[in-house]
């Protein structure tokens, strides 16, 4: 009924002068705009706008922010007005954001959060069995805010900090200045008779250490707008198989009642990497003596998950900072999710689908959507509930000093928590409520000479959001900000920690001290992350190139060489150098763009493996790593590894094999040479791996085979070498290999720019398998380093990728692709 609306600009004022709300007014030179969606996609739809993503049209459309935007929609009321006892509510399930809704010409009421519905009584207001107008005016948002010249300036673009908007749509490091406008989620006119579900709230109260029964509770909390007297529930809970269901009755004598359930031998909720994520389908309908007024439906999870942050012993002075699923203590293998579009309202299932199918291979059991962007859409948990993926939920509040001292504005952050803990507490994937991004660690920087002030917003992160959680969740674990803990709120000794030292070039610091940073090649080296000793790694990265077919679609020919006007306008990081200066100590500057786009790629995918290795290494000590970032919001030189088409980058690759549930890696010190196994899995691993010492020309110089045994869910160093007994050097490395149990891993003696090796001649074959899957086999008789496959096309997928050929060696790649025909000459393969 409301998917497609009318849409026109006027300027501020214009549109009500106009008559724009009445019913009769003529919309003949309106454009259509779908509903979920914005206002900048229907007008690039219309023709009235260019790109905002090619070249350096986004400042094109600036133009945009300072109009007011009217939808319009004409639909048919209900036949029959609402009988004594039933109210009809119009729902918007989400206004970006500053809006005034009119109905038949009256004004019906007004909304000013992007992150909660807007919900209106139009009993009286409907024309019951005739034709209805709808219109609704979205205001410039920076006029309806205060001016926030009197606001201590800290973050990019603080005027969106009186905003309860997507924050990034302003401008990041990452993203360019495209907010959005518009009905970005749907809308719908609902009936409802006696009394309305307000929320239902699945949790596990208990599981035995052997994991043979669970004590589940189902929380049912309703709106009695008209009911008198007790309602009723039904209850149902279908085991993942389907094959059987219990039912409950529960009776709910005021606001809300609570059934407790128990389930003998029960299918639990694993992440991915340690079992099945089985889920149970939960049924409730909401009884007014015998009918069924309401009904919620939703697949929900057994199992328990806590956050430990008990003392750890091997290291004095410093606690745990890990989550533990099913009495399981895990290392949070992931990254940082950031909106998959600028334009977060159009957003297709399949983007979803595609993303995080990514991160499942890529060995990932966390995700953390940050603060910056959006509470995701219902799409986004569920699927993180199906693949097994946990998710660390900022609340949406970052790099700002929000204010604490407007009534309006922390109500509206009151009832926006309370909506979103109730929409996503039942969701199994949900790990942690965070309550904001940097801005204790930021605040505290920019005041160091005078510590303990607290950072505006404290308000919200330390009592409000706690609260709110509390009260309507009461399980899932709350942290009041990401970085937080310690003597800093970056430290390495407590909390969780954004590593910024490579690539920003910043310097750990205590309270009370000047903050520190140092752009030079030595000061952003990823040989840096060796330095850290943090408890959870909630934050790192390092730039790189997306692939020469993203730059294709959005750079203008003549523009596409290194630090050309468009490529920079690309690059929203600051100084436009950074990546130079990282670059230079790895693999020297690039002369062309194919070699920036190889060498960017290279200093990311080893920066990364560097410092996952690293980490990995000290578990249990350090319990995660979530990189910076996944993915992308537009087409952009950033720190994601995969690309806002979704082509994986060279640092992806690295990342998946980094992130295998068993890894070896080598450790290098003044001494010599360490093999460590990293062990994540729930079985001893006991085997023997091949570790060799070889030229790049391909002469082993000494090779053993190593046996090792390392328990379940554990890291330990399992063999070293003297300096002699392994002799480094720039024209030889060192291998590890044991098919099938983990990836081959290799360690260099020297930066990649100082090796000393021939290029390899790559051999290749193709072997078509059906139209949309190939087979290709490459082998070389020299080390053949960053064997890359392209295809121009972004659903395209590999079953390995941007990886190191040791001499002699065959490696057969899947090449898919479901949504063309794959031929070999479609395929590039190459190497550096």
């Amino acid at each position: 009924m409301f998917d497609l609306w009318k849409l026109h600009d006027f300027d501020p004022g214009a549109g009500l002068a106009a008559g724009v709300h009445n019913v009769d007014f003529d919309e003949t030179d309106w454009v259509d705009v779908p509903v979920p969606g914005d206002v900048h996609r229907a007008l690039l739809a219309a023709g009235w706008i260019q790109d905002p993503f090619y070249d350096r049209n986004e400042d094109s459309v600036r133009w945009m922010e300072q109009k007011e935007w009217w939808y319009r929609i004409h639909f048919d009321g209900p036949q029959t007005p609402p009988a004594p006892g039933e109210r009809d509510r119009l729902i918007f399930h989400g206004m970006d954001t500053f809006a005034t809704v009119y109905l038949n010409g009256e004004p019906l009421g007004s909304h000013r959060n992007m992150f909660r519905p807007a919900v209106f009584d139009v009993n009286g207001a409907l024309r019951y069995g005739a034709p209805n107008t709808l219109a609704v005016r979205f205001d410039p948002p920076l006029a309806c805010v205060p001016d926030v010249s009197s606001v201590e300036p800290w973050g990019p673009n603080q005027e969106r900090i009186f905003m309860r908007k997507a924050q990034f749509g302003f401008g990041w490091d990452w993203g360019p200045r495209l907010p959005t406008i518009g009905l970005w989620r749907p809308v719908e006119l609902r009936r409802e008779r006696v009394a309305a579900l307000r929320g239902v709230h699945f949790h596990t109260l208990h599981l035995t250490p052997a994991r043979d029964k669970a004590i589940v509770a189902v929380r049912v909390e309703v709106d009695r707008f008209a009911a008198e007297g007790p309602l009723g529930a039904a209850i149902r809970l279908t085991t993942p198989d389907g094959g059987a269901t219990a039912r409950y009755p529960l009776t709910i004598a005021a606001d809300e009642a609570t059934a407790h359930l128990t389930i003998k031998n029960p299918a639990l909720w694993w992440t991915h990497d340690l079992g099945d994520p089985a889920l149970y389908t939960l049924e409730v309908d909401l009884l007014a003596g015998d009918a069924v007024v309401d009904t919620w439906r939703g697949r929900v999870g057994i199992r328990t998950l806590a956050l430990d942050q008990s003392v750890d012993t091997a290291e004095p002075g410093t606690r745990f900072f890990r989550f533990v699923l099913n009495g399981v203590p895990i290392f949070a293998k992931g990254a940082n999710w950031i909106p998959a579009d600028s334009f977060v309202g159009a957003i297709p299932a399949e983007r979803y689908e595609m993303l995080l199918t990514a991160v499942r291979e890529a060995h990932m059991n966390m995700l953390r959507v940050w603060g910056g962007g959006i509470y995701e859409h219902d799409v986004f948990y569920d699927l993180c509930d199906a693949l097994g993926i946990l998710i660390w939920q900022d609340f949406m509040f970052s790099c700002a000093p929000y204010p604490e001292d407007l009534p309006d504005f922390t109500a509206e952050v009151e009832a926006e928590a309370e909506y979103q803990v109730r929409r996503l507490r039942s969701h199994p994937c949900l790990a942690l409520w965070c309550g904001n991004n940097e801005n204790q660690w930021l605040h505290d920087m920019r005041n160091f000479a005078t510590p303990g002030i607290p950072v505006p917003g404290a308000l919200f992160y330390h009592d409000l959001l706690p609260r709110i959680v509390a009260a309507l969740d009461g399980v899932t674990p709350y942290w009041p900000g990401s970085p937080y803990g310690g003597n800093d709120f970056n430290s390495q000794e407590d909390g969780d920690r954004h590593n910024w030292n490579a690539w920003h070039g910043n310097y750990d610091r205590r309270f009370g001290e000047l903050p520190r940073q140092d752009t030079s090649p030595e000061s952003v080296s990823y040989r840096r992350y060796a330095e850290d000793q943090g408890r959870f790694i909630s934050e790192f990265g390092l730039h790189a190139a997306p692939v020469l077919e993203t730059l294709r679609r959005v750079i203008p020919e003549d523009q596409l060489y290194h630090h050309s006007p468009s490529m920079d306008h690309h690059n929203k990081d600051n100084p436009k150098n950074k990546g130079d200066n990282l670059m230079l100590s790895v693999t020297g500057l690039p002369e062309t763009l194919e070699e920036y786009l190889d060498f960017s790629m290279i200093a990311q995918a080893e920066g990364l493996k560097f410092a996952i290795e690293h980490f990995r290494r000290r578990k249990p000590h350090c319990s995660g790593t979530l990189i910076w970032q996944l993915n992308d919001c537009w087409p952009v030189l950033s720190w994601s590894v995969l690309d806002y088409y979704g082509f994986g980058k060279a640092g992806y690759y690295a990342v998946r094999r980094a992130y295998a549930p068993v890894l070896a890696s080598f450790r290098e010190s003044a001494d010599g040479l360490e093999l460590w196994i990293t062990n994540d899995t729930l079985a001893d691993v006991q085997e023997t791996a091949i570790v060799r010492l070889a030229t790049f020309s391909g002469e082993t110089l000494y090779e053993e085979t190593v046996g090792f045994s390392v328990a379940a869910n554990s890291s330990a160093c399992v063999a070293r070498w003297r300096v002699e007994q392994l002799p480094g050097g720039p024209d030889r490395y060192v291998s590890v290999r044991k098919d099938v149990l983990f990836p081959p891993n290799r360690h260099f003696f020297a930066p990649v720019k100082d090796l000393q090796r021939a290029p390899a001649e790559l051999m290749v074959e193709f072997d078509p398998v059906s139209d949309h899957e190939l087979v290709v086999s490459i082998s070389a008789p020299t080390y053949a380093s960053f064997v890359h496959l392209t295809v121009p096309h972004e659903a395209t997928r590999y079953s390995d990728n941007y990886f190191d050929l040791f001499p002699g060696e065959t490696r057969a790649v899947t090449v898919r692709n479901e949504a063309v025909v794959l031929t070999p000459e479609m395929v590039t393969v190459r190497a550096r």
